[in-house]
């Protein structure tokens, strides 16, 4: 294309109050790379929406097209293992925050960065998973890797009616684990039941001041909220257990002790889905495409069009957000 829409963030160096605007730009205004894509979808991940109303820094470069996934197709390359025609997918490595971004008709990045549309996927499936439920599914293989397995006991799952809480659900209850899903959303209870969840817990019973230790509840947890939440969560994780933090919905602090770790083996595992190697990010995706509900996917989806792309960022920054959005680039 001799030029293409993007949506810029940009930020006023004096006053450092940002702005964001839909632009003209030309593949010379595009930074370095071996691969350019044609952008066919999006999402809004949480990440998204802070990036585009600057809630916190996600952005650390002006000006920034945010947006960090994408699925497309490959106009040119010179990296050896992909061609012009090629279906590709695209989760983090710093695009949207150091390296320009999704919301845009074009993007130019390293092939390093990249990986085939999983067979069985449209470039619309894989967005409506995008990094959310990617990094579901990461926190899934973590729990196993820790021996939470189906029978261990229940796994609660909190933020469940967002994106990652969402796809954890349904995958988890596939796997044949008991799910308990904790929202502070009670029109949402049929929705998440529908996912799979046999128990739901409202949020306010882990927003409390945690206890060092508390009743042992759950053998495994996947938690997008952070705070008090998972200091919750982990005070009332049984023995052995383990518990995959993925998310700072509810705040970055984590008032909690040793006590959890100490006394009744708690493992506590961060889930990075920014720079995972490419051999993991191939299993995960391969493992979704295996383990996850297509018509359950479906059911979790939105569609918007590009132009809907600043509201879909105050909205999940404001909790109105159930499931996944996919946005259309092109």
């Amino acid at each position: 294309m001799d030029s293409f829409k993007a949506l810029v963030v940009s930020r006023d160096e004096e006053t450092k109050e940002q702005s964001v605007a839909e632009t003209t730009l030309t593949p010379a205004d595009l930074m370095e790379g071996d691969v350019d894509i044609r952008v066919d979808y999006s999402t809004v991940n949480y990440k998204d929406g802070l990036a585009i109303t600057g809630k916190l820094p996600v952005v650390r470069r002006f000006p920034m097209i945010p947006g960090i996934d994408f699925a497309g197709t490959v106009e040119a390359s010179t990296h050896a293992d992909f061609k012009a025609g090629d279906k590709v997918v695209l989760n983090g490595w710093g695009v949207g925050e150091t390296h320009l971004g999704a919301y845009s008709q074009m993007a130019r990045v390293s092939g390093d960065w990249l990986i085939p549309l999983p067979d069985g996927f449209t470039g619309a499936e894989a967005m409506a998973i995008g990094t959310a439920g990617y990094t579901a599914m990461l926190a899934v293989m973590a729990l196993e890797r820790q021996g939470v397995a189906a029978g261990s006991g229940p796994i609660v799952v909190t933020g469940a009616a967002g994106g990652v809480g969402s796809v954890a659900v349904s995958l988890l209850s596939r796997l044949g684990h008991e799910v308990i899903a904790v929202t502070g959303r009670e029109h949402e209870h049929d929705y998440l039941r529908g996912l799979g969840a046999s128990d739901i817990l409202d949020r306010a019973e882990l927003s409390a001041p945690p206890k060092l230790l508390g009743k042992e509840r759950w053998a495994g947890a996947i938690d997008a909220v952070g705070g008090n939440t998972l200091a919750n969560v982990l005070a009332m994780t049984r023995r052995g257990g383990a518990v995959a933090a993925c998310g700072n919905a509810g705040g970055m602090d984590l008032p909690t002790s040793v006590a959890p770790f100490i006394l009744r083996g708690v493992s506590l595992i961060g889930i990075d889905s920014v720079y995972q190697p490419k051999p993991r990010r191939i299993e995960a995706w391969s493992r979704l495409a295996r383990d996850l509900d297509r018509d359950k996917l479906a059911a979790i989806t939105t569609t918007l069009p590009f132009s809907g792309l600043v509201n879909a960022a105050h909205d999940i920054l404001a909790g109105k957000v159930r499931g996944r959005l996919v946005v259309e680039i092109d």
